[in-house]
């Protein structure tokens, strides 16, 4: 039995992380945070130009952008 368990198992023996002073952080963590960052960007970007008419429902634009850009910011920087 524990023999066709361990092919399983064996895609957790590397934890995707990042060794921050001493600390382990998993690789999502800051994907999160860069997308969070880019949408902000985007919207002082659209602010300064006025163009915040341009984004129609906002409650569902803005959380699309943070899943765009981390999904892009972690196949971008964390391909293994």
């Amino acid at each position: 039995m524990a023999a066709l368990a361990a092919p399983l198992l064996s895609g957790c023996v590397n934890s995707p992380s990042i060794n921050v002073l001493g600390a382990y952080f998993p690789d999502w963590l800051f994907c999160i945070v860069a997308g969070v960052v880019l949408t902000v960007v985007i919207h002082l970007i659209l602010g300064r130009f006025q163009a915040n008419d341009l984004i129609a429902p906002a409650a569902v634009v803005y959380p699309t952008l943070v899943t765009f850009f981390a999904l892009a910011t972690w196949l971008m920087l964390f391909q293994h």
